[in-house]
């Protein structure tokens, strides 16, 4: 049954009965009739009711006022339709366009909206020696009021990254030539203020987009992350000048894998990015002192000077307030004069390499880290770099013959990574594995003992195949319990936090919170050792909260969720991105659409049923 309604009119007479709160979205808060009455031009009425169903329609109304008609005809299908399959449809179709860009003479307009410079110039720079690139820049700059591109030198020192901050701006990325046009590689970004290529997030939403069929998409993100370790010499935290001194988790030779899974592209591309992978791995995490220490295990180290930029004034007032009264400052003015570096403290600016080492390890901000990270061999960067010693052993024992050419005259065997990986899980297992607790705790190589702290991250080995047996079955029967809530695991125990003061910040990725990459690994971690039934009600869980929350507010689905009440408010840093739209969502949230996505594949079909009629994961399990 279709309706053909007369767009704005419908859109104004059932926001006046619904939305109480006045928020522009029709959700379990607002306290109208939850009952209303559509009538069609030809004369034929139904009676539409309760949230969800309300929501819906407003939603297919709002797309269709974008097509700058005056009438919409409306299926009652849509209205009514099963929410799974109504959320991962508009993932597929609408939102990751909504999250698509590049970085060329079509996509630059988006950089210029940017509201996280108020500059009035918006600055592009573009590395040294892409004279391509800069030439291409520069012609768009002369026909782009506000636009100034800037080539970086070719040493880019912490000391220079500083001198930016006068004036922030976006990092140029890949370029292709198509039917003798040159345009920018697409890539997705996060959603809401997050408008850059994240790191961590973008191999995370590869995945999703590789499910969804969008191989092009998952194609750009692995060109864009081999053009940032090439040109600026590792995959950034994001696009943004203030992040070049700052890497991500690693998780690029996932990516290369996922995409052979799925596509088949030819030798030379995989030969490329295996290049490139291995150049990161020498480059970025191997060079001693730096993110590699002295037990053979890597830890997160960033590079800069003083305040991370990219935090909001008051972020650390916390830390800042400490220091302030020692140099006769209110804690604004010295977190000023700190920032400009009129005020140099030696002992904060220990402080604030743990932090930026804690931003590097994407876990921003987590009690486990603040003020220790750079003395941890994190569980997780050693699993993820295990990872990458065995995906690349496997790319040279499946596409090179055992004997891959890196440079003229220096090859690698597949012996040679697996030794590497050995190794590694052997330091892993000594140092990060702890039988009394059953969990993988962070090294502290500078105490030389375990950091007791229950993260997330203990189930990284499952993903990676460290754990034994033996091992993931502890890790399973005994610790999985302590971090499972109702919608998914927590990005901690509750007692990890429990001595923490209750007037301390409240940090994202702890109890009570839940993010997408923790339920990820996790469910690809029960698959590896055979877990199949825990997988199955974990992914439910996740998926079920996803779901409910959309039924519930209007489509939303944010950045992560306060698992002790299931939902998307969230009192705690930075708040939640995802949650700002008026109408109708059209983005979602990168790494939140692709578990979506990526659970659907892993859930077996009855459980699909009870997650489209909203079954309670308590009622099931």
């Amino acid at each position: 049954m279709k309706f053909k309604l007369h767009i704005s009119q419908t859109i104004e007479k059932l926001l006046a009965q619904e939305d109480t709160d006045g928020d522009k979205k029709i959700t379990i808060d607002d306290h109208g009739p939850k009952r209303f009455l559509l009538n069609g031009e030809e004369g034929n009425s139904i009676l539409i009711e309760g949230t969800y169903q309300l929501s819906n329609l407003l939603q297919e109304l709002a797309l269709a006022k974008k097509e700058n008609t005056e009438f919409a005809e409306i299926s009652l299908d849509q209205i009514v339709e099963d929410p799974v399959k109504r959320i991962s449809g508009k993932i597929k179709n609408l939102y990751w366009k909504g999250l698509t860009r590049t970085i060329d003479a079509n996509g630059v307009k988006k950089i210029l909206e940017d509201n996280k410079i108020e500059n009035a110039i918006s600055y592009l720079y573009v590395p040294f020696g892409d004279e391509i690139v800069f030439d291409y820049f520069k012609k768009l700059e002369a026909v782009t009021p506000k636009l100034k591109v800037v080539q970086m030198p070719k040493h880019i020192s912490p000391e220079y990254v500083m001198s930016l901050n006068q004036k922030p701006g976006i990092l140029a990325l890949a370029l292709q030539i198509k039917n003798n046009e040159i345009s920018g590689v697409p890539f997705v970004v996060p959603g809401g203020r997050f408008n850059e290529m994240y790191g961590w997030d973008s191999y995370f939403i590869a995945k999703g987009l590789l499910i969804d069929d969008k191989i092009e998409l998952a194609l750009g993100i692995a060109e864009n992350f081999k053009y940032q370790i090439d040109h600026y010499g590792k995959i950034l935290n994001a696009n943004r000048s203030y992040y070049l001194t700052r890497t991500q988790p690693p998780l690029y030779t996932s990516l290369i894998i996922d995409v052979l899974e799925k596509s088949n592209p030819d030798i030379f591309w995989i030969e490329r990015h295996l290049k490139t992978a291995i150049k990161e791995y020498l480059t970025v995490w191997m060079e001693e002192g730096k993110r590699l220490t002295a037990n053979g295990l890597n830890r997160y180290k960033a590079e800069g000077i003083g305040l991370p930029f990219e935090v909001e004034e008051g972020h650390f007032d916390d830390i800042l307030e400490q220091y302030a009264p020692k140099y006769n400052l209110s804690t604004r003015e010295f977190e000023k004069k700190y920032l400009e570096r009129e005020v140099v403290d030696v002992e904060l600016d220990k402080y604030f390499i743990h932090d930026r080492s804690m931003r590097e390890s994407g876990h921003d901000t987590t009690n486990r880290l603040v003020g220790i990270c750079a003395n941890l061999n994190t569980v997780a960067i050693n699993s993820l770099l295990y990872k990458y010693e065995t995906d690349i052993a496997f790319l040279i024992r499946k596409y090179f013959k055992n004997e891959f050419q890196y440079f003229e005259d220096q090859s690698f065997s597949t012996e040679y990574w697996l030794a590497k990986a050995a190794s590694r899980k052997e330091k892993i297992n000594q140092l990060c594995w702890n039988s009394e607790y059953g969990c993988y705790l962070d090294y502290n190589f500078v105490n030389e003992e375990q950091h007791f702290f229950e993260a997330a991250t203990t189930f990284y080995p499952l993903w990676a195949k460290i754990s034994t047996p033996k091992q993931a079955d502890i890790l399973v029967k005994k610790t999985l319990p302590k971090f499972k809530m109702k919608g998914g695991i927590a990005g901690s125990t509750k007692e990890s936090i429990a001595a923490i003061d209750e007037n301390a910040p409240v940090r994202q990725w702890d109890y009570p919170f839940g993010w997408a990459p923790h339920q990820m690994l996790l469910w690809e971690g029960l698959l590896n050792y055979n877990f199949n039934e825990e997988a199955q009600e974990m992914v439910y869980r996740w998926l079920w909260l996803i779901t409910r929350n959309a039924v519930d507010y209007n489509g939303t689905i944010p950045e992560k969720f306060d698992l002790s009440i299931s939902s998307h408010k969230i009192f705690a840093e930075y708040g939640n991105v995802g949650t700002e739209f008026d109408f109708i969502p059209e983005e979602g949230f990168g790494w939140m659409n692709a578990s979506y996505q990526y659970g659907l594949t892993i859930l077996e079909e009855d459980l699909k049923q009870k997650l489209s009629d909203l079954v309670d994961p308590d009622v099931l399990f």
